[in-house]
Protein backbone atom coordinates (compact mmCIF):
# COMPACT_ATOMS: atom_id res chain seq x y z
CA UNK A 1 0.00 0.00 0.00
CA UNK A 2 0.81 3.26 -0.79
CA UNK A 3 0.43 6.19 1.31
CA UNK A 4 0.69 10.23 0.24
CA UNK A 5 2.25 12.16 3.21
CA UNK A 6 0.63 15.31 4.81
CA UNK A 7 1.66 18.43 2.23
CA UNK A 8 2.76 21.55 4.17
CA UNK A 9 2.22 23.89 1.47
CA UNK A 10 -1.37 24.90 1.23
CA UNK A 11 -0.79 25.34 -2.42
CA UNK A 12 1.58 22.29 -3.59
CA UNK A 13 1.49 21.31 -7.31
CA UNK A 14 -0.39 18.41 -8.22
CA UNK A 15 3.04 16.98 -9.61
CA UNK A 16 4.42 17.45 -6.42
CA UNK A 17 1.78 15.70 -4.69
CA UNK A 18 2.12 12.73 -6.97
CA UNK A 19 5.83 12.56 -6.17
CA UNK A 20 5.50 12.85 -2.28
CA UNK A 21 4.35 8.80 -2.66
CA UNK A 22 6.25 6.89 -0.18
CA UNK A 23 7.02 3.22 -0.97
CA UNK A 24 4.90 0.51 1.12
CA UNK A 25 5.54 -2.36 -0.85
CA UNK A 26 5.97 -3.20 -4.83
CA UNK A 27 3.45 -0.85 -5.86
CA UNK A 28 3.43 1.11 -9.34
CA UNK A 29 2.64 4.71 -9.25
CA UNK A 30 2.20 4.60 -13.31
CA UNK A 31 0.02 7.13 -15.14
CA UNK A 32 -1.96 4.59 -17.27
CA UNK A 33 -6.30 3.90 -16.01
CA UNK A 34 -6.88 1.06 -14.29
CA UNK A 35 -8.35 -0.69 -16.96
CA UNK A 36 -4.87 -1.02 -19.17
CA UNK A 37 -3.07 -1.89 -16.26
CA UNK A 38 -2.37 -5.61 -15.06
CA UNK A 39 -3.08 -4.00 -11.54
CA UNK A 40 -6.30 -3.04 -10.16
CA UNK A 41 -5.63 0.15 -8.35
CA UNK A 42 -7.85 2.41 -5.90
CA UNK A 43 -7.43 5.46 -3.45
CA UNK A 44 -8.37 6.68 -0.13
CA UNK A 45 -8.55 10.51 0.10
CA UNK A 46 -8.61 10.76 3.48
CA UNK A 47 -10.71 13.66 5.51
CA UNK A 48 -9.32 15.99 8.58
CA UNK A 49 -7.39 14.34 11.35
CA UNK A 50 -5.96 11.37 8.63
CA UNK A 51 -5.14 7.66 9.27
CA UNK A 52 -4.61 7.22 13.00
CA UNK A 53 -8.01 9.43 14.09
CA UNK A 54 -9.07 6.41 16.04
CA UNK A 55 -12.42 6.39 14.28
CA UNK A 56 -14.00 7.80 10.82
CA UNK A 57 -10.41 7.91 8.71
CA UNK A 58 -9.39 4.21 10.56
CA UNK A 59 -12.63 2.70 9.29
CA UNK A 60 -12.11 4.02 5.72
CA UNK A 61 -8.63 2.69 6.38
CA UNK A 62 -9.79 -0.83 7.37
CA UNK A 63 -11.97 -0.85 3.91
CA UNK A 64 -9.08 -0.54 2.16
CA UNK A 65 -7.02 -3.76 3.85
CA UNK A 66 -9.93 -5.81 3.43
CA UNK A 67 -10.20 -5.16 -0.31
CA UNK A 68 -6.07 -5.22 -0.62
CA UNK A 69 -6.50 -8.37 1.11
CA UNK A 70 -9.37 -10.17 -0.33
CA UNK A 71 -9.66 -8.09 -4.02
CA UNK A 72 -5.64 -8.34 -4.17
CA UNK A 73 -5.94 -4.43 -5.37
CA UNK A 74 -2.98 -2.57 -4.76
CA UNK A 75 -3.76 0.67 -2.60
CA UNK A 76 -3.10 4.21 -2.06
CA UNK A 77 -4.37 6.75 0.75
CA UNK A 78 -3.36 10.63 0.51
CA UNK A 79 -3.46 12.72 3.96
CA UNK A 80 -4.88 16.00 4.20
CA UNK A 81 -3.05 18.82 4.48
CA UNK A 82 -3.91 21.56 7.14
CA UNK A 83 -6.09 24.53 6.62
CA UNK A 84 -6.12 23.60 2.67
CA UNK A 85 -8.44 24.55 0.42
CA UNK A 86 -10.97 23.04 -1.68
CA UNK A 87 -8.28 23.74 -4.09
CA UNK A 88 -5.93 20.90 -2.89
CA UNK A 89 -8.52 18.59 -2.41
CA UNK A 90 -9.09 19.08 -6.49
CA UNK A 91 -5.38 18.85 -6.91
CA UNK A 92 -5.13 15.43 -4.84
CA UNK A 93 -8.12 13.61 -6.73
CA UNK A 94 -6.55 14.53 -10.11
CA UNK A 95 -3.44 13.46 -9.43
CA UNK A 96 -4.88 9.90 -7.73
CA UNK A 97 -7.32 9.58 -10.28
CA UNK A 98 -4.18 10.17 -13.05
CA UNK A 99 -2.43 7.71 -11.46
CA UNK A 100 -4.71 5.18 -12.79
CA UNK A 101 -6.33 4.58 -9.64
CA UNK A 102 -10.28 3.35 -9.72
CA UNK A 103 -12.39 3.95 -7.65
CA UNK A 104 -10.85 7.04 -6.00
CA UNK A 105 -12.75 7.87 -2.55
CA UNK A 106 -13.38 11.12 -0.48
CA UNK A 107 -13.06 10.13 3.04
CA UNK A 108 -15.82 13.36 4.30
CA UNK A 109 -18.10 15.30 3.20
CA UNK A 110 -15.57 18.53 2.32
CA UNK A 111 -14.43 16.38 -0.31
CA UNK A 112 -17.62 17.25 -2.13
CA UNK A 113 -16.70 20.55 -4.21
CA UNK A 114 -13.85 18.61 -5.55
CA UNK A 115 -15.31 15.69 -6.41
CA UNK A 116 -17.95 17.99 -8.31
CA UNK A 117 -15.09 19.29 -10.37
CA UNK A 118 -13.16 16.63 -11.24
CA UNK A 119 -15.37 14.09 -11.62
CA UNK A 120 -16.83 14.57 -14.67
CA UNK A 121 -12.88 15.18 -16.23
CA UNK A 122 -12.63 11.25 -15.72
CA UNK A 123 -15.58 10.00 -16.73
CA UNK A 124 -14.38 6.44 -16.64
CA UNK A 125 -13.64 6.15 -13.34
CA UNK A 126 -15.98 6.42 -10.33
CA UNK A 127 -15.25 8.47 -7.29
CA UNK A 128 -16.98 7.92 -4.28
CA UNK A 129 -17.51 10.31 -1.54
CA UNK A 130 -18.80 9.57 2.37
CA UNK A 131 -21.42 11.53 4.11
CA UNK A 132 -22.83 13.48 1.00
CA UNK A 133 -25.22 13.16 -1.52
CA UNK A 134 -25.14 16.91 -2.60
CA UNK A 135 -23.17 16.25 -5.56
CA UNK A 136 -24.24 13.55 -7.84
CA UNK A 137 -23.44 12.27 -11.72
CA UNK A 138 -22.94 9.17 -13.79
CA UNK A 139 -19.45 8.10 -11.79
CA UNK A 140 -20.31 9.34 -8.16
CA UNK A 141 -21.34 6.95 -5.58
CA UNK A 142 -22.94 9.06 -2.44
CA UNK A 143 -21.91 6.70 0.47
CA UNK A 144 -24.43 7.95 3.29
CA UNK A 145 -25.49 7.33 6.83
CA UNK A 146 -28.38 7.42 9.44
CA UNK A 147 -26.07 8.45 11.82
CA UNK A 148 -29.13 10.05 14.05
CA UNK A 149 -30.60 6.40 14.42
CA UNK A 150 -27.39 4.90 16.15
CA UNK A 151 -27.18 8.01 18.20
CA UNK A 152 -30.63 7.80 19.42
CA UNK A 153 -29.98 4.17 20.44
CA UNK A 154 -26.74 5.90 22.41
CA UNK A 155 -29.42 8.16 23.92
CA UNK A 156 -31.22 5.15 25.39
CA UNK A 157 -28.16 3.50 26.97
CA UNK A 158 -27.28 6.47 28.28
CA UNK A 159 -30.43 8.01 29.71
CA UNK A 160 -30.55 4.27 31.41
CA UNK A 161 -26.64 4.48 32.62
CA UNK A 162 -26.55 7.94 34.14
CA UNK A 163 -26.38 8.49 38.08
CA UNK A 164 -26.46 12.31 37.87
CA UNK A 165 -29.13 12.63 35.35
CA UNK A 166 -26.92 14.95 33.35
CA UNK A 167 -25.13 13.50 29.60
CA UNK A 168 -23.02 15.66 27.52
CA UNK A 169 -22.75 15.74 23.36
CA UNK A 170 -19.65 16.94 22.06
CA UNK A 171 -19.86 17.74 18.29
CA UNK A 172 -16.37 18.42 16.59
CA UNK A 173 -17.50 20.82 14.29
CA UNK A 174 -20.99 22.52 14.15
CA UNK A 175 -21.98 20.93 10.78
CA UNK A 176 -25.64 19.72 9.71
CA UNK A 177 -23.92 16.06 9.61
CA UNK A 178 -22.80 16.44 12.58
CA UNK A 179 -26.11 17.81 13.99
CA UNK A 180 -27.75 14.53 13.22
CA UNK A 181 -25.80 12.80 15.98
CA UNK A 182 -26.41 15.08 18.36
CA UNK A 183 -30.54 15.04 17.36
CA UNK A 184 -30.43 11.60 17.34
CA UNK A 185 -29.11 11.39 20.83
CA UNK A 186 -30.79 14.10 22.62
CA UNK A 187 -34.29 12.63 21.23
CA UNK A 188 -33.06 9.06 22.21
CA UNK A 189 -32.54 10.26 25.82
CA UNK A 190 -35.25 12.48 26.35
CA UNK A 191 -37.59 9.78 24.90
CA UNK A 192 -36.14 7.00 27.53
CA UNK A 193 -35.99 9.63 30.59
CA UNK A 194 -37.65 12.89 30.13
CA UNK A 195 -35.75 14.07 33.45
CA UNK A 196 -32.46 13.51 32.00
CA UNK A 197 -30.61 17.09 30.91
CA UNK A 198 -28.42 17.05 27.63
CA UNK A 199 -25.35 19.46 27.49
CA UNK A 200 -24.50 19.91 23.66
CA UNK A 201 -21.46 21.56 22.80
CA UNK A 202 -19.58 22.15 19.75
CA UNK A 203 -15.63 22.97 19.62
CA UNK A 204 -15.34 24.97 16.49
CA UNK A 205 -17.75 26.42 13.76
CA UNK A 206 -17.11 26.43 9.62
CA UNK A 207 -14.88 27.33 8.09
CA UNK A 208 -12.77 26.22 11.39
CA UNK A 209 -12.50 22.55 11.51
CA UNK A 210 -9.90 22.46 13.85
CA UNK A 211 -12.44 20.27 16.07
CA UNK A 212 -11.92 17.11 14.80
CA UNK A 213 -8.75 17.45 14.63
CA UNK A 214 -7.30 18.17 18.39
CA UNK A 215 -7.16 16.79 20.82
CA UNK A 216 -7.03 19.04 22.91
CA UNK A 217 -10.12 20.88 22.78
CA UNK A 218 -11.80 17.72 23.02
CA UNK A 219 -10.10 17.57 26.35
CA UNK A 220 -11.28 20.32 27.44
CA UNK A 221 -14.68 20.29 26.17
CA UNK A 222 -15.22 16.97 28.20
CA UNK A 223 -13.86 18.48 31.31
CA UNK A 224 -16.41 21.56 31.34
CA UNK A 225 -19.05 18.67 30.86
CA UNK A 226 -17.89 16.72 33.76
CA UNK A 227 -17.79 19.83 35.69
CA UNK A 228 -21.19 20.43 35.02
CA UNK A 229 -22.43 17.22 36.57
CA UNK A 230 -22.11 15.31 33.28
CA UNK A 231 -21.21 11.41 34.28
CA UNK A 232 -21.63 10.08 30.21
CA UNK A 233 -20.37 11.83 27.40
CA UNK A 234 -20.53 11.14 23.86
CA UNK A 235 -18.36 12.48 21.66
CA UNK A 236 -18.80 12.90 17.66
CA UNK A 237 -15.50 15.17 17.13
CA UNK A 238 -12.99 12.80 15.47
CA UNK A 239 -9.57 12.66 16.37
CA UNK A 240 -10.55 15.29 18.64
CA UNK A 241 -12.99 13.23 20.69
CA UNK A 242 -9.51 11.33 22.31
CA UNK A 243 -8.95 14.03 24.19
CA UNK A 244 -12.76 13.91 25.22
CA UNK A 245 -12.63 10.38 25.76
CA UNK A 246 -9.29 10.59 27.86
CA UNK A 247 -11.01 13.48 30.02
CA UNK A 248 -14.00 11.40 30.83
CA UNK A 249 -11.79 8.18 31.10
CA UNK A 250 -9.49 9.61 34.04
CA UNK A 251 -12.47 10.91 35.70
CA UNK A 252 -14.08 7.70 36.06
CA UNK A 253 -17.31 8.18 34.02
CA UNK A 254 -19.07 6.82 30.89
CA UNK A 255 -17.51 7.61 27.53
CA UNK A 256 -19.54 7.04 24.26
CA UNK A 257 -17.69 6.59 20.59
CA UNK A 258 -18.53 6.72 17.52
CA UNK A 259 -17.87 5.74 14.11
CA UNK A 260 -15.17 2.71 14.77
CA UNK A 261 -15.58 0.42 17.72
CA UNK A 262 -13.80 2.11 19.72
CA UNK A 263 -13.28 0.22 22.67
CA UNK A 264 -11.21 -2.10 20.39
CA UNK A 265 -8.70 0.00 19.14
CA UNK A 266 -5.62 0.06 20.04
CA UNK A 267 -4.39 4.20 20.07
CA UNK A 268 -7.36 4.21 23.20
CA UNK A 269 -6.39 1.03 25.06
CA UNK A 270 -5.78 2.90 27.99
CA UNK A 271 -8.99 3.92 28.32
CA UNK A 272 -11.27 1.32 27.03
CA UNK A 273 -13.05 0.47 30.12
CA UNK A 274 -14.41 3.73 30.26
CA UNK A 275 -15.70 3.30 26.54
CA UNK A 276 -19.02 1.87 27.31
CA UNK A 277 -20.36 1.45 23.93
CA UNK A 278 -20.18 3.08 20.07
CA UNK A 279 -22.03 4.44 17.48
CA UNK A 280 -20.78 2.75 14.48
CA UNK A 281 -20.96 3.19 10.88
CA UNK A 282 -20.23 0.65 8.88
CA UNK A 283 -17.40 3.03 6.55
CA UNK A 284 -15.41 -0.44 6.81
CA UNK A 285 -17.57 -2.67 4.18
CA UNK A 286 -19.04 0.35 2.38
CA UNK A 287 -15.49 1.04 1.52
CA UNK A 288 -15.42 -2.52 0.37
CA UNK A 289 -17.80 -3.17 -1.24
CA UNK A 290 -17.30 0.14 -3.35
CA UNK A 291 -14.25 -1.10 -4.66
CA UNK A 292 -15.50 -4.56 -4.92
CA UNK A 293 -18.40 -3.25 -7.46
CA UNK A 294 -15.85 -1.38 -9.68
CA UNK A 295 -13.39 -4.30 -9.20
CA UNK A 296 -16.42 -6.78 -10.45
CA UNK A 297 -17.33 -3.90 -13.79
CA UNK A 298 -20.72 -2.85 -11.77
CA UNK A 299 -19.49 -0.15 -10.02
CA UNK A 300 -21.91 1.56 -7.58
CA UNK A 301 -23.28 5.03 -8.10
CA UNK A 302 -25.83 7.25 -6.87
CA UNK A 303 -27.06 7.36 -3.15
CA UNK A 304 -25.97 3.95 -1.17
CA UNK A 305 -27.66 4.46 2.71
CA UNK A 306 -26.87 2.20 5.50
CA UNK A 307 -28.87 2.28 8.44
CA UNK A 308 -30.40 0.01 11.21
CA UNK A 309 -31.80 -1.82 9.03
CA UNK A 310 -29.06 -2.93 7.12
CA UNK A 311 -27.08 -3.14 10.62
CA UNK A 312 -25.29 -0.25 8.87
CA UNK A 313 -25.11 1.77 11.75
CA UNK A 314 -25.85 0.42 15.67
CA UNK A 315 -24.17 0.10 19.33
CA UNK A 316 -20.77 -1.46 19.16
CA UNK A 317 -21.38 -4.57 21.79
CA UNK A 318 -17.46 -5.00 22.29
CA UNK A 319 -17.58 -3.97 26.40
CA UNK A 320 -18.55 -7.07 28.59
CA UNK A 321 -19.59 -4.36 31.62
CA UNK A 322 -21.94 -3.04 28.58
CA UNK A 323 -23.75 -6.56 27.85
CA UNK A 324 -24.02 -7.31 31.11
CA UNK A 325 -26.36 -4.27 31.62
CA UNK A 326 -29.73 -6.49 30.56
CA UNK A 327 -32.23 -3.64 31.15
CA UNK A 328 -29.80 -1.41 29.66
CA UNK A 329 -29.55 -3.58 26.51
CA UNK A 330 -33.42 -5.02 26.31
CA UNK A 331 -34.22 -1.16 26.23
CA UNK A 332 -31.65 -0.29 23.45
CA UNK A 333 -33.01 -4.01 21.27
CA UNK A 334 -36.27 -2.55 21.83
CA UNK A 335 -35.80 0.85 20.34
CA UNK A 336 -33.62 -0.26 17.41
CA UNK A 337 -36.88 -2.47 16.76
CA UNK A 338 -39.05 0.07 16.80
CA UNK A 339 -36.94 2.59 14.87
CA UNK A 340 -36.92 -0.12 12.01
CA UNK A 341 -40.41 -0.53 11.64
CA UNK A 342 -41.40 2.79 11.58
CA UNK A 343 -42.54 3.02 15.23
CA UNK A 344 -40.37 5.51 16.22
CA UNK A 345 -39.40 8.46 13.46
CA UNK A 346 -36.00 9.97 14.53
CA UNK A 347 -35.21 13.37 14.30
CA UNK A 348 -32.19 14.42 11.78
CA UNK A 349 -32.04 18.05 13.40
CA UNK A 350 -32.24 19.22 17.17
Amino acid sequence: MRRITRIAAAGVMSAALALSVTACGDSSSSSSSSSDSKDKKTALAYDIGGRGDQSFNDAAYAGLAKAEKELGVKGTEAEPSDGESDADKVQRLTSLARAGNNPVIGVGFAYAPAIKKVAPKFPKITFGIIDDASVTGPNIANIVFNEEQGSYLAGVAAAKVTKTKTVGFIGGVETPLIKKFEAGFTQGVKDTDSAVKVIPQYLTQPPNFDGFSKPDLGKAAAQGQLDKGADVVYSAAGLAGSGAIEAVSKAGKWNIGVDSDQYNQKGLAAYKESILTSVTKDVEDSVFNLIKSVVDGKPQTGEIRYGLDKDGVGLAMSNPKFTAMTEVIAAVDKAKKEIIDGTITVKTTP
